[in-house]
Parts: C-alpha cells; structure tokens; sequence
C-alpha cells in the first residue's frame, strides 16, 4: 500500500511539473509553436512519458480549466436545495474563479486564452463536452427532466459556454476587475434578464 502511495505521489509531481513546463514554455515561444518535446524535454522525460498523462498540447494547456469546470460542478452541487439554479451556479462560479485567480496556471492561462484562437476554440469544446453532466445536476435541482424540458440544457449552455467569452471580451475592452467580479457580474446581469430596450437611432422620432 506504501509503495502504491509513493507512485501515486511520483506521479502527480511528473504530471504537475509537466503542467508548469508547458506554461512556462507557452509564455515564452507561443501555443502554436511549442511542441510535445520540448515540454518533455524541460522534465527530462520521454514524449512517450508525456502522453501517459495528456492526450495534447491543448490537453496539458487546459487542465486548469478542466478542473476548474469539476470544482465548480462539485460546488453547485453542495449548494443548499432550496437555492434556485441561477443563483447555486453564481455562487460557485465566483467561488471557484477565487480560489483560482491569485493562482500563476490561472494568469498565465488567460493571457494564452487571450492570444490564441485555437486553444480558445478547444476550450469551448472541452466545455460543450460536459454540457450533459451540468444540464442532469441542473435537472436535478429543479425537478426537471432534461430529456423532456429544455431549460436545464439552456441553463448549462449559457454557463459553460457563455459566461467565460463574455468576461474574456469585456477584458479585451478594457474592463479591469478580478475575474471574480467580472464572472459575477456576468451573471447578475442573466437574472436580471437580457431583453434589454432598444434605443431609438439619432435622428429619429
């Protein structure tokens, strides 16, 4: 049991210093033109050793945000029962993001997010893909069945989907804020409602 303890221990260190290899060489050469050997390379380990513990580039560069997206589904699920949807999921996004942000992995992958288009797209698709898990605790929360009732899969869309490239562009426009605030603030204003008033075009009566 010690021995299998000690391997699990070895384990995660090589996956952890595989992790911070990866940032470190994102930030300085680039997504794109970082590669697989190099990041082994920087652990001393073989690229074989690499993909027994990630798939890709995009997998080691986004583990952050896998478990970021596991933390904030375990915390909806620990809010209280009686918390409606919207509220439970805005309680624990902005918990998660700040126990995250003050974090280098956490920085260091939104300034790769900001740059990169292609590990932006693979982050909306690692998120589309847990769509089906967060819409069934979603569900369960309401009494809804997903199968039959659309709004937990809207709910789960919005919040997987939505709010991150929202706070992302807000960035871009010059919003500068903890990501904490930004991510909260995403969704005070979705409770609030998003058919917002249009306003007549200057110039007309």
């Amino acid at each position: 049991m010690e021995k299998a303890g000690l391997r699990e221990r070895k384990k995660q260190r090589t996956r952890e210093a595989l992790i911070d290899a990866a940032h470190a060489l994102f930030c300085a050469n680039g997504f794109e033109a970082t590669t697989i050997d190099e990041i082994a390379a920087a652990v001393d380990v073989s690229p074989r050793t690499f993909f027994r513990y990630f798939t890709s580039k995009e997998d080691v560069a986004l583990s952050l945000a896998d478990e970021q997206i596991t933390a904030l589904l375990d915390a909806f699920a620990g809010q209280p029962a009686d918390v409606p949807v919207l509220t439970a999921m805005r309680t624990a996004a902005v918990g998660v993001v700040r126990a995250y942000e003050d974090q280098a992995r956490f920085r260091t992958l939104q300034e790769l997010l900001s740059v990169s288009p292609a590990l932006t797209a693979a982050r909306a698709q690692r998120a589309t893909a847990r769509i089906d898990e967060t819409a069934r605790l979603i569900g369960a929360r309401m009494g809804a069945d997903p199968a039959t009732d659309p709004r937990p899969y809207l709910v789960a869309s919005v919040v997987l989907c939505a709010v991150q490239p929202a706070v992302v562009a807000w960035r871009a426009a010059g919003r500068d804020a903890p990501e904490s605030e930004l991510a909260g603030q995403a969704f005070d204003l979705l409770s609030a409602g998003l058919d917002f008033p249009a306003t007549p075009a200057a110039g007309h009566d």
